[in-house]
């Protein structure tokens, strides 16, 4: 049982640690808030070509990642393992939340203890959930206290695109990017006055809907949104009290709800001498039931504010700053009892300069500052702690050849200085095929409740060290787009619980080794998007549980996604195929792998009006990604579109 699971269990359960009975509820419930993300290489999202779009000063649409190298590049010439997941990318798939937008895409495995609202764990290349950075309009999200960001909460009718980068990126941001960076960007504004509106409803007596209001000129423009969500939900956990207890540790066979009310204001101006500013708010309140023995009821607010601005000095010099504030904020309820708060808070601020030194050189120098804060009913021997950090990275190009060079130095309150960097090499074979090979490394300093929890914490601590090395080979041609990539990370110093100090300890190592193969293509107006994940997450820890398999990780998987538009008909289909995988850290609980259809389609009345169905889980397969967590059976959900 890692201490990370643990510090993934809700708050409240944490809080009654001490308590043999909650140090089993830690080990079985939520092992889970570990992320994997492995999707998609370079050009590629689920086989599609990556398509962010940017406007430059002429408003022509080109397509860009910025989270890879924190600099704007055009998809086809970066060098990193990207995605980018556009706006119509989201309502083509008819997603209704995080987990419905991710899941399934190349590498990816998620475990989500009970359906929508309930607590969900994304595991990005095998890593720990709190080993991916999560970046909301350029400012970090995440609880100081567990290290994750409740990323269930966060609503997908205010996102405009996400953009998510595989491998150690800590050179760049600092801790917290072992597995990579997740860039969540919210929607924003474009010229002209356009309103939008959604309203949908379905299975599980499930209502959604959303408002935006966006506009813009030459020099500003501006997006407000809304959105809400609600649902009876089912049953989420199929357990049983103890002294045989198991899932939950309780027998609750009622419906477990969610509601989440969210809003969200952007805007931007350019002035004549050419500064750049931006701000944005997102704020998202959600009400959650679940089962379970001291808490069964929570309330969460996450709440993002930040600001951008930039400026060019001189015609090779930009400089951009970045400020904001996030916050999570978890109140926690047996019934109506009140039982426990924690409330915690981030403060970052990033100074970014980029000189171009040539047509063919682009050198970066910045630094960054992070203050995490806790505020809680329990009693915390630490509460506050601060990150500063320095980095520089060179990006050249000669002839076919591309080479990346980034270099950090991070001093820590705590565990004082760490150095991170990384190398990236890209070769043009031919026209149509790419090359790349890339090594880094990166470090995550452990989380509150690893160092400081009343009765769980280890002060001793130290920070966790992960070195990955990749190969992988990009394709584009007219027939067909496909990737491949291949890649090792090996983690140090993993934090994992140890028995006989019943409290953390940096015991275990981890290797984790994973290939990713996509294709897109189209074939009689069809348009087929594949992938197909193998992940090898071995634990080598001394003691019983060294070669097992790290737990809640599929080792295989496999996603077809297909569809085609007949004159105002969209019909399409999704078919997701997962291996089995462990619940536990000794192997010794199983879930069956499973197959799951979903089914959707679209009529469009006009260019501004649509309607959309979706039928999930077709053939109502009963399956797990959480032991005794259930997922939802076959339902139904319909969407009323304006958007002009």
């Amino acid at each position: 049982m890692t201490a990370r699971a643990l510090a993934r269990v809700s708050p409240p359960l944490l809080h009654l640690y001490p308590l043999i009975s909650i140090a089993r509820v830690c080990a079985e419930e939520n092992i889970l808030k570990r992320q994997t993300l492995p999707v998609l290489s370079g050009l590629l999202w689920l086989g599609h070509p990556v398509t962010a779009l940017a406007e430059d000063s002429n408003h022509t649409e080109k397509p860009i990642v910025v989270t890879a190298t924190r600099t704007p590049q055009r998809v086809d010439e970066t060098l990193l393992s990207a995605t980018v997941i556009t706006r119509q990318e989201i309502e083509r798939q008819q997603a209704r939340s995080m987990q419905d937008l991710l899941h399934g895409i190349a590498g990816i495995n998620i475990a989500n203890n009970g359906g929508p609202g309930k607590n969900t764990s994304l595991f990005l290349r095998g890593t720990e959930s709190d080993h991916v950075l999560i970046l909301i309009d350029g400012v970090r999200m995440g609880s100081a206290t567990s290290g994750t960001t409740e990323i269930q909460n966060i609503p997908v009718e205010l996102i405009e695109r996400i953009e998510i980068v595989r491998g150690p990126r800590s050179s760049l941001y600092g801790p917290e990017a072992v597995g990579g960076v997740i860039h969540i960007f919210t929607r924003k504004g474009k010229k002209g006055l356009r309103p939008t509106f959604s309203f949908g409803g379905g299975s599980y007596g499930t209502i959604s809907g959303s408002a935006t209001l966006s506009g813009g000129g030459e020099q500003g423009w501006f997006n407000l949104g809304v959105s809400g969500f609600s649902t009876e939900g089912f049953n989420a956990c199929s357990g049983s009290p103890p002294p045989n207890g198991a899932g939950c540790f309780t027998f609750e066979p009622d419906k477990d709800g969610y509601r989440n009310l969210s809003g969200s204001a952007r805007a931007g101006y350019r002035f004549d001498n050419g500064l750049d500013i931006e701000a944005s708010f997102i704020h998202s309140d959600g009400y959650n039931e679940f089962d379970g023995t001291f808490v069964n009821r929570s309330e969460l607010v996450q709440q993002v504010f930040g600001g951008t601005a930039r400026f060019s000095p001189i015609d090779r010099w930009q400089m951009t700053l970045v400020a904001g504030r996030s916050r999570e904020d978890s109140d926690n309820f047996l019934e109506k009892t009140f039982m426990s708060r924690f409330n915690t808070r981030r403060d970052t601020v990033s100074w970014q300069n980029d000189l171009s030194l040539s047509p063919d050189q682009l050198l970066t120098i910045g630094a960054d500052y992070l203050y995490d804060t806790v505020d809680s009913t329990s009693d915390f021997t630490e509460t506050s702690r601060y990150n500063w950090g320095v980095f520089a990275q060179h990006q050249v190009t000669l002839a076919a050849h591309k080479l990346q060079l980034s270099l950090r130095h991070d001093d820590n309150q705590q565990f004082g200085s760490r150095v991170t960097g990384s190398v990236t090499w890209g070769y043009a074979l031919t026209e149509q095929v790419r090359l790349a090979a890339s090594f880094g490394n990166a470090f995550k300093a452990p989380t509150f409740n690893e160092l400081y929890f009343p009765g769980f914490g280890n002060p001793d601590l130290k920070p966790e060290d992960a070195r990955s090395v990749e190969l992988s080979a990009i394709g584009r041609f007219d027939w067909a787009n496909w990737s491949l990539n291949l890649y090792e990370t090996r983690i140090d110093n993993l934090i994992a619980y140890d028995a006989s100090l019943f409290a953390p300890a940096n015991i275990d190592e981890a290797r984790i080794r994973g290939l990713e193969a996509i294709l897109s293509t189209q074939i009689k107006g069809w348009q087929i998007n594949s992938n197909l994940t193998f992940l090898d997450p071995v634990n080598l820890s001394n003691g019983m549980a060294r070669g097992n398999i790290l737990p809640r990780r599929s080792r295989q998987s496999f996603r077809v996604d297909t569809a085609r538009q007949f004159g105002d008909y969209v019909v399409g289909a999704m078919f997701l195929a997962e291996g089995r995988r462990y619940d536990d850290l000794q192997n010794t609980r199983t879930m069956s792998g499973y197959v799951k259809v979903d089914l959707r389609a679209e009529y469009i009345f006009n260019q501004h009006w649509r309607i959309q169905g979706r039928i999930e889980n077709l053939f109502d397969k009963d399956y797990e990604t959480a032991a005794f967590f259930n997922q939802p059976g076959r339902n139904y959900f319909a969407t009323l579109r304006y958007q002009p």
